[in-house]
């Protein structure tokens, strides 16, 4: 009996070893399969030898998957390519757009990382952002976030605000800078966090740390101590960050109750500078289960794709500074320049503790000259002039692996 379990064995381990060398032969068989009908395709019809055009007829199913494929990165290529409205067309869209803000009863902007670009802050899936940066393989240019003040953008978001036209702002930003434009607190959603923030969740409800630095420096995905502690209760501080893969549970700076009944109530969404491939999942951001005729009338300004864009009642290709600039004009506002004087960011940080002076490298944002500054002296740290924040582009890797997963798995 052992003798035969013992030959049973041996035989079931080859037909194993059998089996995965057959199975290696046709995936080596079919990637050559796929080399040559691809380099046969490469070649224009007339050139193309009997022999060529018999290997195309012969693997009828490998040239229509290539070309499947073809057609899918053809549309990819033209989803990031940027597209300009004409003059006389941005101009004619903007006083649609002037139309619908002067008559909305329920306001609300969603912001995106194209806000900032006019900050020196890249985006995320432009031609330049970080994402397709890094999806190409390349390194993503360093930053010097403290350096970024409020855009003409965030300033006519502002003055918006104040008369009355929006009545909430949902930010999937990190740069803090609704918040240093002059936004109140309360009608503000920051959904991915703010970097100036960090909080002790062991406080009830958290206690919450404005600062005048980017809090990041020591964190990363799933990992957010900032290595300083509350004052309260000595608790670890942690950034207020979302990255991607992970889920937000923050009541402050994220404010989703904010978010939502903002966009319960909503009849006109304005989305800026966003690509919408995150906002579209969150689908109470949106009331997708009312009726076509009672859902927010949507006006997305954009130069890429969005996956919002047949849903939209009017899609503006144009820098968002520039479209905010004559959609103030159309409303006959003034736009109010940014005062760094009066950025809320000096009345609402919290000063380091001597012994916490040492606790970071970052800049600190300084006060005009003249304006006292509770800053700690950071002189000395700051040799680096250009730093990232801990969550720029993080979450990247993780998100293609899920992709390259279900890629594999199907």
């Amino acid at each position: 009996m052992d003798e035969d379990a013992g030959t049973g064995g041996s035989s079931s381990r080859a037909e194993k070893k059998a089996l995965q060398r057959a199975k290696i032969l046709q995936r080596e068989s079919e990637q050559g399969i796929f080399k040559l009908v691809a380099r046969i395709l490469k070649k224009a019809e007339a050139e193309r030898s009997e022999e060529e055009a018999a290997a195309l007829l012969r693997h009828r199913d490998t040239v229509e998957e290539l070309c499947r494929r073809q057609v899918r990165r053809n549309v990819l290529k033209r989803k990031q390519e940027e597209v300009f409205d004409d003059a006389e067309e941005l101009k004619n869209k903007v006083s649609q757009l002037a139309e619908a803000v002067k008559h909305a009863q329920h306001l609300v902007v969603y912001t995106g990382a194209g806000i900032s670009t006019a900050a020196s802050i890249p985006d995320y899936r432009g031609p330049n952002g970080v994402w397709t940066q890094l999806q190409k393989g390349r390194a993503v240019s360093a930053s010097d976030l403290s350096k970024a003040e409020p855009t003409l953008t965030h300033m006519c978001i502002r003055m918006l605000h104040k008369e009355k036209l929006v009545q909430h702002v949902v930010s999937q930003n990190c740069d803090g800078l609704h918040l240093r434009s002059g936004l109140p607190r309360h009608a503000l959603s920051e959904l991915h966090g703010n970097m100036f923030i960090e909080v002790c969740t062991s406080c009830s409800p958290a206690r919450e740390y404005v600062r005048s630095f980017d809090v990041t420096e020591r964190t990363s995905l799933h990992r957010h101590g900032t290595g300083r502690s509350c004052t309260h209760c000595g608790g670890e501080l942690r950034d207020t960050i979302v990255h991607f893969g992970e889920r937000g549970t923050l009541e402050q700076p994220l404010n989703w109750k904010g978010a939502a009944e903002a966009a319960k109530m909503a009849d006109v969404i304005l989305c800026l500078g966003s690509s919408l491939k995150v906002l579209k999942k969150y689908a109470c951001l949106w009331c997708m289960n009312r009726p076509v005729s009672k859902r927010p009338k949507l006006y997305i300004i954009n130069l890429q794709w969005t996956p919002k864009d047949d849903l939209a009642t009017l899609k503006i290709h144009g820098k968002c500074d520039d479209v905010m600039r004559l959609l103030m004009e159309e409303l006959n506002m003034q736009i109010p320049d940014y005062d760094k004087a009066e950025d809320p960011i000096f009345s609402l940080a919290t000063p380091l503790r001597p012994e916490e002076e040492s606790s970071h490298t970052r800049e600190v944002i300084a006060p005009p000259a003249g304006q006292e500054d509770h800053s700690p002296d950071t002189q000395g740290q700051t040799e680096a002039t250009a730093v990232q924040g801990g969550w720029f582009g993080r979450g990247y890797s993780k998100g293609r692996k899920k992709k390259q997963k279900k890629k594999n798995a199907a």
